[in-house]
Protein backbone atom coordinates (compact mmCIF):
# COMPACT_ATOMS: atom_id res chain seq x y z
CA UNK A 1 0.00 0.00 0.00
CA UNK A 2 2.77 2.52 1.06
CA UNK A 3 4.37 1.51 -2.46
CA UNK A 4 1.15 2.64 -3.90
CA UNK A 5 0.59 6.07 -2.32
CA UNK A 6 4.28 7.00 -2.80
CA UNK A 7 4.05 6.35 -6.48
CA UNK A 8 0.68 8.45 -6.98
CA UNK A 9 2.35 11.37 -4.92
CA UNK A 10 5.58 11.38 -7.28
CA UNK A 11 3.56 11.49 -10.31
CA UNK A 12 2.07 14.78 -8.10
CA UNK A 13 5.19 16.36 -8.21
CA UNK A 14 7.42 15.90 -10.91
CA UNK A 15 10.84 17.15 -10.54
CA UNK A 16 12.78 17.26 -13.66
CA UNK A 17 11.74 17.55 -17.36
CA UNK A 18 13.59 14.51 -17.88
CA UNK A 19 10.29 12.99 -16.45
CA UNK A 20 8.40 14.18 -19.49
CA UNK A 21 7.49 12.52 -22.46
CA UNK A 22 5.78 13.88 -25.72
CA UNK A 23 4.50 13.41 -29.00
CA UNK A 24 6.71 14.47 -31.62
CA UNK A 25 5.89 15.87 -35.30
CA UNK A 26 6.30 12.84 -36.78
CA UNK A 27 4.13 11.24 -34.66
CA UNK A 28 7.10 9.44 -32.72
CA UNK A 29 7.76 10.32 -28.93
CA UNK A 30 10.31 12.96 -27.50
CA UNK A 31 11.16 11.40 -24.00
CA UNK A 32 13.23 13.81 -22.07
CA UNK A 33 15.17 11.40 -19.99
CA UNK A 34 17.12 10.07 -22.62
CA UNK A 35 18.34 14.04 -23.01
CA UNK A 36 19.69 13.28 -19.20
CA UNK A 37 23.54 15.07 -19.17
CA UNK A 38 22.68 17.90 -21.36
CA UNK A 39 21.62 21.23 -21.10
CA UNK A 40 17.86 21.45 -22.95
CA UNK A 41 16.35 24.76 -24.61
CA UNK A 42 12.89 24.21 -24.93
CA UNK A 43 11.14 26.81 -27.14
CA UNK A 44 7.92 27.53 -28.52
CA UNK A 45 7.54 28.04 -32.14
CA UNK A 46 5.46 29.67 -34.80
CA UNK A 47 5.77 29.30 -38.78
CA UNK A 48 4.19 32.75 -39.83
CA UNK A 49 5.78 35.16 -36.81
CA UNK A 50 8.48 38.17 -37.52
CA UNK A 51 10.55 35.51 -35.00
CA UNK A 52 10.64 32.65 -37.05
CA UNK A 53 13.82 33.78 -38.76
CA UNK A 54 15.16 32.23 -35.13
CA UNK A 55 14.87 28.73 -36.40
CA UNK A 56 17.96 29.29 -38.66
CA UNK A 57 19.89 30.27 -35.31
CA UNK A 58 18.40 27.93 -33.22
CA UNK A 59 20.05 25.47 -35.90
CA UNK A 60 23.28 26.65 -35.64
CA UNK A 61 22.94 26.77 -31.75
CA UNK A 62 22.22 22.80 -32.40
CA UNK A 63 25.29 22.23 -34.34
CA UNK A 64 27.95 24.21 -32.51
CA UNK A 65 26.79 22.84 -29.21
CA UNK A 66 24.94 19.49 -29.85
CA UNK A 67 27.54 17.42 -27.54
CA UNK A 68 26.71 19.22 -24.48
CA UNK A 69 22.94 20.66 -25.33
CA UNK A 70 19.74 19.60 -27.34
CA UNK A 71 16.99 22.04 -28.06
CA UNK A 72 13.15 20.98 -28.81
CA UNK A 73 11.19 23.12 -30.45
CA UNK A 74 7.21 23.31 -29.75
CA UNK A 75 4.96 24.68 -32.31
CA UNK A 76 2.11 26.66 -31.02
CA UNK A 77 -0.71 28.49 -32.27
CA UNK A 78 -1.16 30.41 -28.98
CA UNK A 79 -0.45 34.30 -30.22
CA UNK A 80 -1.93 35.86 -33.23
CA UNK A 81 -3.02 32.50 -35.21
CA UNK A 82 1.04 32.28 -36.15
CA UNK A 83 1.02 28.61 -36.56
CA UNK A 84 -2.12 27.58 -38.53
CA UNK A 85 -0.70 24.23 -40.10
CA UNK A 86 -0.35 20.64 -39.51
CA UNK A 87 2.09 18.95 -37.85
CA UNK A 88 2.81 17.48 -41.20
CA UNK A 89 2.90 21.30 -42.88
CA UNK A 90 5.06 22.44 -39.97
CA UNK A 91 7.64 19.73 -40.54
CA UNK A 92 7.86 20.43 -44.34
CA UNK A 93 8.27 23.68 -43.25
CA UNK A 94 11.05 23.41 -40.74
CA UNK A 95 13.41 21.58 -43.21
CA UNK A 96 12.69 23.19 -46.10
CA UNK A 97 13.01 26.59 -45.15
CA UNK A 98 15.53 26.43 -42.12
CA UNK A 99 17.19 22.82 -42.82
CA UNK A 100 15.43 21.97 -38.72
CA UNK A 101 17.26 18.63 -37.70
CA UNK A 102 16.75 19.27 -33.88
CA UNK A 103 13.65 17.32 -32.40
CA UNK A 104 10.43 19.18 -32.51
CA UNK A 105 7.25 18.37 -30.50
CA UNK A 106 3.68 17.64 -32.23
CA UNK A 107 1.71 21.33 -31.70
CA UNK A 108 0.57 22.20 -28.40
CA UNK A 109 -1.02 24.71 -26.39
CA UNK A 110 1.59 27.56 -23.88
CA UNK A 111 -0.61 28.88 -22.53
CA UNK A 112 -4.60 29.11 -21.20
CA UNK A 113 -6.81 26.75 -19.99
CA UNK A 114 -5.83 24.05 -22.59
CA UNK A 115 -1.62 24.60 -21.90
CA UNK A 116 0.27 21.28 -22.37
CA UNK A 117 1.66 19.98 -19.02
CA UNK A 118 5.18 20.46 -19.89
CA UNK A 119 4.49 24.13 -20.23
CA UNK A 120 2.74 24.26 -16.89
CA UNK A 121 5.70 22.67 -15.66
CA UNK A 122 8.08 25.24 -16.66
CA UNK A 123 6.25 28.45 -16.17
CA UNK A 124 4.87 27.53 -12.88
CA UNK A 125 7.37 27.97 -9.83
CA UNK A 126 5.28 25.72 -7.29
CA UNK A 127 5.58 23.08 -10.31
CA UNK A 128 8.83 22.98 -11.89
CA UNK A 129 10.12 24.72 -7.85
CA UNK A 130 12.31 27.30 -9.32
CA UNK A 131 10.50 30.20 -11.39
CA UNK A 132 7.25 31.29 -12.17
CA UNK A 133 7.96 32.43 -16.04
CA UNK A 134 5.19 33.86 -18.32
CA UNK A 135 5.69 33.28 -22.06
CA UNK A 136 4.42 36.29 -23.58
CA UNK A 137 4.75 35.28 -27.35
CA UNK A 138 6.27 32.85 -29.79
CA UNK A 139 9.99 31.66 -29.21
CA UNK A 140 10.36 31.97 -25.52
CA UNK A 141 13.18 30.07 -24.73
CA UNK A 142 13.67 27.93 -21.59
CA UNK A 143 17.06 26.49 -20.91
CA UNK A 144 17.51 23.25 -18.28
CA UNK A 145 20.74 22.37 -16.38
CA UNK A 146 22.19 18.77 -17.67
CA UNK A 147 20.10 17.06 -14.60
CA UNK A 148 16.68 18.81 -16.02
CA UNK A 149 15.89 21.70 -13.66
CA UNK A 150 15.05 25.06 -14.88
CA UNK A 151 18.12 27.66 -15.21
CA UNK A 152 16.98 30.74 -17.27
CA UNK A 153 13.97 32.40 -19.19
CA UNK A 154 14.45 34.44 -22.41
CA UNK A 155 12.27 36.90 -24.27
CA UNK A 156 11.34 36.29 -27.82
CA UNK A 157 13.88 38.97 -29.02
CA UNK A 158 17.16 37.05 -27.42
CA UNK A 159 18.66 35.58 -30.14
CA UNK A 160 19.69 31.89 -29.49
CA UNK A 161 22.95 32.74 -30.94
CA UNK A 162 23.62 35.78 -28.44
CA UNK A 163 25.96 35.44 -25.09
CA UNK A 164 22.37 35.05 -22.85
CA UNK A 165 22.22 31.68 -23.67
CA UNK A 166 25.77 30.32 -24.94
CA UNK A 167 27.42 31.99 -21.58
CA UNK A 168 25.50 29.18 -20.07
CA UNK A 169 26.99 26.38 -23.20
CA UNK A 170 30.87 27.06 -22.52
Amino acid sequence: MSKLLFTAISLLFITSIHEFKVSSLDGGTIDFSKFKGKKILVVNTASECGYTPQYADLQKLSDAYKSKLVIVGFPANNFGGQEPGSNAEIKEFCKKNYGVTFPMAGKVSVKGDDIHPLFKWLTSKNENGVMDAEIKWNFTKFLLDENGKLLAVFPSKVNPMGEEITKYLK
